[in-house]
């Protein structure tokens, strides 16, 4: 899966903010939090960013909710502001915050996701990515992004996976193209290390991967990427990607027809036993 690409600046500055109203109040939340400790220790806004390597204008963008502060920010304001861990205690929450918009989306449905499958022809899907995978993936990005949109993206894309150590644990399967485990993306390897996080995650009880080897004649997948999430309440859902343009899929007719589509993929594919041996075999040719 691709991740939307915003333009964050030169990768020293935090992010400036455009979400949803959560997120706002969060934000506006840490801010005045940064805004009280700071007037308690006698400080001004200039005085505070000199202190921790910020600068004004920085400081006053956190503390009006208006820009998403980095961790080493909380941290370094934590310090020289004697909060004693209160502020820095904002670091994981507001980390998510610093995600792009549509893969807090979508990782909400994935944090809900009871059983999930997914379909993916040109890459490694997103959820089995290893960071050096993924960071390659963006570096091949164009137009070329800045590296903090590269870092915000990379952690965004890591921390989906945290559905893999989650309980009760989710139902979760994958149908790889073959191409995807032959494409040397960010060079040898970046590419050996994926194909052991392939054969890593297959082990766990809860997933299946399947491989789609290219010599298939009858292949119902040609249409191109997708994945299926089913929610432990709610109805089943659908989430398709290409290029930049995302949408879930949430018609009960789409839906339906996406579902038999997985299930015909599933059964065109090698068997996910034949498919680790195949990555293995894969492994060592490459």
């Amino acid at each position: 899966m691709t991740v939307g690409a915003g333009q964050s600046g030169s990768g020293t500055e935090d992010q400036d903010w455009d979400g949803d109203e959560s997120t706002a109040d969060l934000l506006k939340t840490v801010g005045k939090q940064v805004k009280l400790w700071r007037e308690r220790a006698g400080l001004t806004q200039a005085e505070l960013g000199a202190a921790i390597g910020y600068s004004e204008e920085q400081v006053s963008s956190v503390e009006r909710g208006r820009r998403v502060p980095k961790p080493g920010f909380l941290d370094a304001a934590d310090e020289a502001l004697g909060a004693g861990g209160l502020l820095a205690a904002f670091k994981e929450d507001v980390e998510r915050a610093r995600y792009p918009r549509k893969v807090r989306d979508l990782a909400k449905l994935e944090a809900e996701a009871a059983q999930l499958g997914a379909y993916a022809s040109a890459v490694v899907h997103g959820l089995l990515q290893t960071p050096d995978y993924a960071q390659s993936l963006y570096r091949l990005h164009r137009p070329m992004l800045d590296e903090d949109t590269i870092e915000r993206s990379v952690s965004a894309r890591m921390a989906r996976q945290e559905i893999f150590s989650r309980w009760p644990a989710p139902i979760l399967s994958f149908v790889q193209e073959e191409v995807t485990l032959r494409r040397p993306v960010g060079g040898r390897m970046v590419l050996r290390g994926q194909l052991e996080r392939l054969l890593e995650v297959g082990q766990l009880r809860n997933v299946e991967i399947q491989v789609m080897p290219i010599d298939r004649e009858d292949h119902a997948g040609l249409g191109g990427s997708f994945m299926l999430i089913d929610p432990r309440t709610g109805p089943k859902v659908g989430h398709a990607e290409v290029q930049q343009f995302s949408r879930v899929v949430a018609d009960r007719k789409e839906v339906r027809r996406l579902d038999s589509l997985y299930g015909i993929i599933r059964a065109q594919a090698l068997t996910p036993r034949e498919s680790l041996a195949f990555i293995e075999k894969v492994l060592g040719e490459t």
